[in-house]
């Protein structure tokens, strides 16, 4: 499984910036972290592992990007209010810098944006964001209403980064052509959060599909066995 590590200055971000690719061609796929999980941790718990038939032939190339969720939404030490900001402008490092680096690597149009727990949110809010660049998205027990992070504060940018409150009155197109998995399980402790989406979706006519899955629990055991079978139906 061929692995590349890559590290440029952000302008966005103000700051180094750093990830890990894996494959050499394919549908790239954007794969964020947990909470405060950095750019090595979905190789560390074999998530690679459970994917490498589809990058060794090809048909995905899987960037590995940091979070900054340190910086962000589990920033306690900064105002909400900046907490939000510092968000935006990972936003618009994914947009601007990997979006465009992943798009000519593999000539793909479009990106997969995909991850577990506080990564499942990223993917999403990603996603549902910026839907003209975003083919697939999966998610595995995934939350999605930030807005327990802000301590009560709340103003625009908030709302236009929690999928629960801007979706509803999203009316793009791109919005219908993509691919949705909300993953999740009978014990997830986001079981909710999925279930909220999902009607969410369905209110909107937005196929998608709510993979409850049983005996199961917020964990990566399960995240390993969801993302093979997302893959496969590529």
């Amino acid at each position: 499984m061929k692995e590349e590590y890559k590290k440029w200055y952000s302008p966005n971000l103000n700051a180094d910036f750093e990830l890990l690719a894996f494959g050499h061609s394919g549908h790239p796929v954007l794969l964020f972290p947990t909470s405060m999980g950095r750019y090595f941790e979905n190789k560390d718990f074999k998530m690679m592992e459970s994917i490498q038939w589809f990058i060794d032939e090809g048909k995905v190339k899987v960037y590995c990007v940091d979070g900054i969720d340190k910086m962000s939404w589990y920033n306690k030490g900064v105002h909400p209010a900046d907490r939000v900001k510092n968000h935006i402008w990972y936003d618009k490092l994914l947009l601007e810098e990997v979006v465009p680096m992943a798009k000519h690597e593999t000539g793909h149009g479009k990106v997969i944006t995909a991850g577990c727990s506080f990564g499942g949110y990223h993917a999403a809010n990603f996603a549902f964001r910026h839907p003209w660049t975003v083919s697939h998205m999966y998610s595995m027990s995934g939350a999605f209403d930030i807005r327990g992070q802000l301590d009560g504060f709340y103003n625009d940018d908030v709302y236009f980064n929690n999928p629960v409150d801007f979706l509803p009155n999203d009316g793009n197109p791109e919005l219908w052509q993509m691919k949705i998995v909300l993953g999740t399980s009978d014990r997830d402790m986001c079981r909710g959060d999925n279930e909220r989406l999902s009607e969410i979706l369905n209110q909107k006519g937005i196929n998608h599909w709510l993979d409850i899955r049983q005996n199961a629990d917020h964990d990566w055991p399960i995240w390993r066995q969801m993302l093979p079978e997302y893959l496969s139906q590529l």
